[in-house]
């Protein structure tokens, strides 16, 4: 009886082990936590040192570089897939477009907020990460009208915060990163309307 409880328990570990290993940490969490302590420490230092408020990095600063960092590698992600899976030719030129402007980008605020001391994810967020999968299984057209249709939801969005960035933000270099990537976001969201409306049937 003992020896059958015992081999119960080792099966309940077991099976609970296997379940946390199926739960990969968050990046986009794990980057916000980590940026949440630079910050209070630099706020910490600027303050003793009696620095100037508006130069002091600030967790609405580094939240947009995360976010950022996170939509452009679903960007790049989603671009590659096009290659693979769109049928439509403008499909798969937006997605190419996508891999080749976001990776730039994406280059751009490495190395920018490697100098503000930010912490940005290196591999997607979760949500990212499920919108990838979900598109994964799709090919041909129902992959160019979910894809596009997507594209067209996604640089609305980005838009805007890149506009509240620019406009809003406290961190100079930011502020001028996120204003110079809006007209780029603004050409994009023109041609995945585009190819949107022609895989739709919207010519």
């Amino acid at each position: 009886m003992k020896n059958l409880i015992v081999s119960a328990l080792l099966v309940a570990v077991i099976s609970s082990m296997g379940c946390n290993d199926s739960s990969s940490p968050d990046s986009v969490k794990e980057a916000k936590k980590e940026n949440d302590q630079t910050v209070d420490s630099t706020t910490e230092v600027n303050q003793h040192n009696h620095q100037n408020s508006d130069t002091m990095l600030t967790e609405k600063d580094a939240d947009f570089a995360v976010k950022a960092a996170d939509g452009g590698m679903m960007e790049v992600e989603l671009g590659r897939l096009a290659q693979k899976n769109a049928a439509s030719k403008a499909v798969k030129d937006f997605g190419q477009m996508m891999v080749d402007d976001h990776s730039k980008a994406g280059e751009e605020l490495k190395l920018l907020t490697s100098k503000k001391r930010i912490t940005i994810p290196a591999t997607l967020g979760n949500d990212h990460q499920k919108k990838v999968d979900e598109l994964s299984k799709k090919s041909g057209k129902e992959f160019d009208k979910s894809y596009t249709s997507l594209m067209v939801e996604d640089h609305e969005a980005d838009i805007k915060e890149f506009k509240k960035q620019a406009e809003n933000g406290s961190d100079t270099a930011l502020k001028a990163w996120a204003s110079s990537k809006i007209p780029i976001l603004e050409h994009h969201l023109a041609a995945a309307k585009k190819a949107k409306d022609e895989v739709h049937g919207k010519k």
